[in-house]
């Protein structure tokens, strides 16, 4: 009698709409699960068209490829003897379902449809979806003629339903429906479904990680039993970063973990495990056995096939291990630095440009890009070949080999410090040192000539001549002129971005690389239109407080002395003119709050749901210590009206890596008018008669 069986989960590095690319990298893990032994492989959430396809699911040729590459999966001898579980979208009468289907030796088993859409958040399956309101039912699928062709079948079963093969039970969840509070797993278990498969979809978020694994594991903490987890990794066309953690729990413990961060775009995990051990772990559990007596039974399809092998009491089986997370630091350094990777080497562009200011913010983002060259170093070490002819393709190289992250910076990555009459020689020697120790090609180069042009122009056309507040201006004319400088910033950076390989004699252009974090863009605190406009921002996502520690980390972990002058220095825009050579400028003061307060705002306003009246019921109690309820009020109301007033800035915000919940993201995250009553009238009285 079979004990052991042998399965495989994965995640793969799938991009939407690239099918081709896809059904590579499918085949290549239904090679490396059957090479293992397993009889089984599960793959990613929607693993055939990519997740991210966004409105192109409306789109009937999503539909046909995605059934082009399953006949492809179908009629190959890679796929026989083993049962592959994928993931397509599929229309059924009329109505379009994200699905598994699960099939075996040309044979499709089952069609199950996702029950519990994700809809909240950066998800909008609803949108292109409809969930399988069926519970516990199943209808007859008619195949489209060119899988008939292959399978022989006319029609398979579609719906709510387990496989039933000759040694054990499988039945399937779909990635938010493990997050549901009624998840089917629930239900299956106390149905004798033994072995439970998540295909996911799960974006990286910093911090999140553990709830996942938690989730994984009391699923059958309680119920017993095996769960298989596979998610989605890398970059597959927008500002989330999957971030695999592919796993397979077995009554409650971890007993294969797969790896977060990497660079590899197929890994597969494989488990052995006794299937008495489950029944063993269930028997004693009687109030599980009791709810299992009543529970209504789920159809069962027949399989003739096993998961396990006669004669496998020798086979040695996989024993709990303990997971390990990364600190928030080691995230920042590795999930922006993979996606960065991914857009580079799937952009076709042939490094970065960075305005490197000498502050915190560009500095992080130049650590960023050297972490991803220590990543495609030690990916190359390790022998992965698709790194390595990335990497030759992108410094236009067929011999190149990526050994010293430093010297392969040099060739990815251009740094640019432009300098203006109101820049101190402390953030030009701070920018300059971190580009030696990184490695960086470095520039240096005066913006004043453009600012001056620009400005007289102006000056010529209405004959009057803007001046800073420091020499008797207004606000309005040093606002102007600090907007003039930052704007100009981007002209050049995209210019320099342009043709710096050019000039170099060198192919290609450079992807322009934006450093504004989540804080500054809540509170709007930048230009619109200035650097933090780029092609895309490493650090948009991520909180001042988590930067400055993840500078830290980069001290003691890169070596990068050159940081600890940047992590002392007060941050400033350094746009107003110096006084007495000395900046006099400091973004908290302009801000007229904390980086550390912006951060709580931030949390309350997006995570909390607070607006103006909550956020300040909620403060008086967590600040009681440190200011009277008339500050707290004063605080808040500064705070809504300067992110109403820059409300408008969100909907030109660079696409920037998702790494925080109370990301101010216009494009789907954070979902709020532009155009507001910035007088707050109504809840300002609110919180004015609490005060009172």
């Amino acid at each position: 009698m079979g004990r052991a069986v042998t399965v495989a989960t994965c995640a793969l590095n799938q991009w939407a709409l690239d099918f081709d690319g896809n059904l590579e990298r499918i085949f290549r893990s239904i090679d490396i699960a059957k090479s293992k032994g397993a009889r089984y492989r599960l793959g990613p959430e929607l693993e055939i068209c990519g997740y991210g396809c966004s409105d192109h699911y409306y789109e009937s040729d999503t539909l046909l490829h995605s059934f082009q590459v399953l006949e492809k999966l179908l009629e190959s001898p890679a796929t026989q003897d083993i049962i592959c579980d994928v993931g397509m979208p599929v229309l059924h009468r009329n109505v379009r379902y994200n699905c598994r289907v699960i099939f075996l030796n040309k044979k499709i088993l089952l069609i199950r449809p996702k029950i519990s859409l994700a809809n909240a958040g950066n998800y909008r399956e609803l949108r292109w979806f409809t969930p399988w309101s069926k519970a516990r039912h199943v209808e007859e699928y008619f195949l489209p003629r060119i899988i008939q062709e292959v399978t022989g079948q006319e029609t398979v079963p579609f719906g709510d339903a387990v496989l039933a093969t000759k040694d054990t039970c499988l039945g399937a969840e779909i990635c938010e429906e493990l997050w549901a509070p009624n998840s089917p797993h629930i239900e299956m278990g106390l149905d004798g479904v033994e072995i439970f498969t998540n295909s996911s979809g799960s974006h990286h978020v910093l911090r999140k990680a553990h709830a996942r694994v938690d989730l994984v594991n009391s699923a059958t903490a309680k119920n017993g039993g095996i769960y298989i987890l596979a998610n989605q990794k890398g970059c597959d066309g927008d500002r989330l970063y999957y971030d695999g953690c592919a796993m397979i729990s077995m009554n409650g413990e971890t007993v294969a973990q797969g790896s977060q961060f990497s660079l590899d775009d197929v890994e597969v995990l494989v488990a052995t495990l006794d299937l008495e051990d489950v029944r063993s772990y269930r028997a004693e559990i009687s109030s599980r056995n009791l709810a299992a007596s009543k529970v209504n039974p789920y159809p069962r399809v027949k399989v003739n096939f096993a998961l396990s092998c006669p004669g496998d009491l020798a086979v040695p089986t996989c024993m709990p291990i303990q997971w390990r997370h990364y600190s928030p630091e080691e995230e920042i350094s590795l999930g922006p630095a993979c996606w960065l990777w991914d857009y580079l080497r799937r952009s076709k562009q042939a490094g970065f440009l960075l305005p490197l200011s000498g502050g915190i913010d560009s500095s992080a983002t130049a650590c960023i890009v050297y972490s991803m060259c220590h990543q495609v170093c030690l990916a190359v070490k390790k022998g992965n070949a698709d790194v390595l002819a990335d990497a030759r393709r992108i410094v236009n190289d067929e011999t190149y080999i990526p050994e010293d992250p430093r010297e392969f910076c040099k060739r990815v990555l251009t740094t640019c410090y432009m300098a203006s009459e109101n820049s101190s020689q402390d953030s030009c020697d701070r920018a300059k040192l971190l580009a030696e120790q990184i490695g960086s090609y470095h520039i240096n180069l005066n913006i004043d000539a453009a600012v001056k042009a620009v400005v007289g122009i102006f000056s010529v056309v209405t004959g009057r001549t803007p001046r800073f507040s420091v020499y008797g201006g207004s606000s309005r004319e040093s606002l102007a002129l600090q907007n003039v400088q930052a704007r100009i910033r981007m002209v050049l950076a995209y210019l320099f971005a342009q043709l710096t390989l050019w000039v170099r004699g060198m192919p290609g252009g450079l992807l322009v690389l934006g450093s504004a974090n989540v804080d500054e863009s809540l509170r709007g605190y930048l230009t619109k239109y200035d650097c933090s406009s780029a092609d895309i921002n490493p650090i948009g996502g991520i909180s001042k407080t988590d930067l400055k520690n993840f500078i830290q980390y980069c001290i003691e972990n890169f070596q990068l002395m050159a940081l600890r002058s940047i992590m002392s220095a007060p941050p400033t825009a350094e746009l107003e003119p110096l006084v007495d050579g000395q900046v006099a400028q400091t973004d908290e003061a302009d801000m007229g709050m904390t980086y550390a307060e912006l951060s709580i705002y931030g949390k309350l306003r997006k995570i909390a749901k607070a607006g103006p009246y909550s956020m300040f019921c909620k403060l008086i109690s967590i600040w009681k210590e440190i200011f009277t309820p008339r500050e707290v009020a004063s605080k808040v109301k500064h705070f809504f009206r300067m992110y109403s007033v820059n409300r408008h800035k969100m909907t030109t915000l660079t696409p920037s890596y998702h790494a925080e919940n109370y990301s101010p993201d216009d494009n789907r995250f954070d979902l709020r008018p532009f155009l507001y009553n910035t007088s707050w009238s109504w809840q300002f009285r609110c919180i004015d008669k609490q005060v009172n």
